[in-house]
């Protein structure tokens, strides 16, 4: 079982650095947080920092030769597109791997 974020340029993927606190990106860290304790292998990458993944995964690459920037944040799950040009909630990511949503993250909703 696995996720795989390709996020935009970004200064950093948790949603905590910067001038403003980005809640979406809080809630997007928490259910990832929440998927590796469950034993999900989570792997997430910044396009400002991480390019060479970007270019080497080739469903990325086209997603991105075709659409742009635009098309990002793209999520895999299991190697397949899950989600473009939003983040996916962590309900649905767990729905998608076909597993059970923790009781301790029964709280955590994110918008499309």
């Amino acid at each position: 079982m696995k996720i795989e974020i390709y996020d935009p340029p970004m200064c950093c993927s948790s949603g905590l650095c910067g001038p403003a606190l980005d809640p979406v990106l809080v809630k997007v860290n928490d259910a990832l947080m929440a998927l590796k304790r469950q034993g999900v292998q989570v792997e997430r990458y910044n396009l400002a920092q991480q390019t060479r993944e970007f270019m080497s995964n080739v469903i990325v690459a086209e997603l991105l030769q075709k659409s742009g920037k635009k098309i990002l944040p793209v999520t895999l799950v299991n190697g397949e597109v899950f989600r473009t040009g939003g983040y996916p909630a962590y309900e649905e990511m767990c729905d998608a791997l076909g597993i059970k949503p923790s009781a301790l993250n029964i709280g955590l909703r994110m918008g499309n």
